[in-house]
């Protein structure tokens, strides 16, 4: 059964997606998953509408999103595997006792080339009691940017993904002040899919699910170095050391999913869609039941 599967982007974060190739488990499953790669992030979905491939991950905010501007919208999400907000806050100088209201008064850059970190960390500063337009972030660019900008001491704080935290505890130029992870279930990466392609690759699909099931039990008996091992040529410009203590510090912050039914706490009750609401990114509460397929195990 062949699939063409479009990568979100290219992401140490999207680790357990590269395993599941590696290991070989979708083809295991009978399934020969071609990955197709998005020019920007969220590219998928259109291609997804337009038919061009059959399936995509990403985050759910973009089901939601989509739900929001049309009820009738195809797109559902299945199969979770990022539980948690992979994002950190990377600060200049060591800071033990940060207080996220401290943001307002530092040089601070958010995350630009895609929506969920920042919309989850201005929820983040709201329960704090911190009204995020006090903020005044620097300029919109490329997290290689902003990290090159932390490095030269014209930043205090950046939002980033890793690699690039374990990038500055090496050089020594940056200290982890904030965990988003730490806020608990937020289900920040599905596979994402229109109700008719499940309908027509439902048996695929559903050995998809079968093989990220597979990659997940494999993940709980597997070191940093096994998994940087068999992804490593996903990620050929970060170097060895930089990706084991990469996937060392998601595996310890655990934000990859023990099991792929997508978690209602995670998605309504807890984060996801109390921020997006809360950032203005959607009008309304959207249901698990209208975003979420769980017919596929």
């Amino acid at each position: 059964m062949p699939i063409r599967l479009a990568e979100n982007f290219r992401a140490v974060f999207y680790a357990p997606f590269y395993a599941a190739h590696s290991l070989g488990f979708y083809a295991s499953e009978g399934v020969e998953v071609e990955l197709v790669n998005s020019s920007t992030p969220g590219d998928g979905v259109s291609a997804l509408l337009t038919g061009a491939i059959d399936i995509t991950w990403g985050g759910p905010m973009r089901v939601m999103k989509a739900r929001d501007l049309k009820p009738s919208s195809p797109l559902v999400c299945f199969c979770e595997v990022v539980a948690r907000d992979p994002f950190y806050l990377v600060g200049r100088h060591h800071r033990p006792e940060f207080q996220l209201r401290e943001l307002a008064s530092l040089r601070f850059a958010r995350v630009a080339e895609v929506a969920t970190p920042w919309m989850c960390l201005q929820h983040d500063l709201r329960e704090q009691g911190v009204d995020p337009s006090r903020l005044d972030p620097a300029p919109d660019q490329p997290m290689a940017a902003n990290f090159e900008a932390l490095c030269k001491g014209q930043l205090d704080v950046a939002q980033l993904f890793e690699p690039y935290p374990s990038m500055a505890l090496q050089l020594g130029v940056g200290h982890i002040l904030y965990a988003a992870s730490t806020r608990g279930p937020t289900v920040y990466t599905t596979f994402v899919a229109t109700r008719s392609a499940i309908e027509r690759h439902r048996d695929a699909f559903m050995g998809m699910t079968r093989a990220i099931r597979r990659m997940q039990a494999w993940l709980t008996q597997h070191e940093a170095e096994e998994l940087a091992e068999i992804t490593a040529l996903f990620y050929p410009d970060v170097t060895r050391n930089i990706l084991v203590s990469s996937l060392w510090r998601y595996g310890q912050a655990g934000i990859w999913a023990r099991a792929p039914e997508v978690s209602r706490q995670g998605f309504t009750f807890t984060r996801l869609a109390e921020s997006l609401l809360s950032g203005g990114f959607v009008s309304r509460m959207p249901t698990y039941e209208d975003c979420v397929d769980q017919s596929l195990g």
